[in-house]
């Protein structure tokens, strides 16, 4: 338990740090108004169009950061702080979006693999709290460590997954980041290209640490699982 502690610490503290540091940042930039105009909608149809993209829609939907791409309908979808911002924020993160649907329309095969993994993580995330609870019951108690392997099979899954995931994140910001600078009817200045990056540095930030969390709870049960293999 100790070296988990000495593990798991550090990382809530840093997921902690960074979760709040882009909050922080898209509330600050949330603030600062386009030279534009333009609001979050608007600059998700024009990036959209400009990479002759015409079959995805672009929904508001409720809640705060709740902004996503949905690769199975081809729906890019909007936070309504977003989807009605004429703000720096919400035009990063519309752009950013829409990476994701550039990414699909030109079959990047990071998407695509995630997308592929995407229904048994799911089912695999909803299932393996419980798996590993029973694991470790079994692994005390009969020294089977049977169900405790496939628990930590889940995990190793759900780590891949979140490392997968990095690659499709950060070329979407790069995307949408080299958009943005192209588009001087967008981002009017350096200034506001400056904020956007800054903004889309540390939403993909929270995925790294995820990551990172993911990878250092697979050690943990895997030791566990090992460490008693050998006793």
């Amino acid at each position: 338990m100790g070296t988990y502690l000495f593990f798991i610490i550090p990382m809530l503290i840093a997921s902690m740090f960074v979760q709040w540091k882009f909050r922080s940042k898209f509330s600050r930039y949330a603030e600062m108004q386009l030279n534009s105009g333009l609001s979050g909608h608007e600059v998700a149809e024009k990036m959209l169009h400009d990479n002759g993209i015409y079959d995805v829609r672009v929904m508001s939907l409720d809640g705060q950061l709740t902004d996503h791409y949905n690769p199975a309908d081809k729906t890019v979808n909007l936070s309504t702080d977003v989807y009605y911002g004429r703000s720096v924020a919400a035009a990063a993160i519309a752009a950013h979006e829409c990476g994701h649907a550039v990414q699909h329309a030109k079959l990047y095969h990071w998407l695509e693999l995630r997308s592929a993994m995407v229904p048994i993580v799911s089912i695999s995330s909803n299932l393996l709290q419980w798996v590993l609870i029973i694991g470790i019951l079994l692994i005390g108690f009969t020294g089977n460590p049977i169900v405790l392997g496939i628990g930590v099979a889940g995990l190793a899954l759900i780590t891949v997954f979140s490392f997968i995931t990095l690659p499709v994140e950060f070329d979407a910001s790069k995307r949408a980041l080299i958009w943005l600078k192209n588009n001087r009817g967008v981002m009017n200045t350096a200034e506001e290209n400056s904020q956007a990056k800054d903004a889309l540095w540390w939403a993909a930030m929270t995925y790294v640490v995820a990551a990172l969390g993911a990878l250092a709870n697979l050690l943990y049960y895997a030791s566990m699982l090992f460490g008693r293999n050998r006793n």
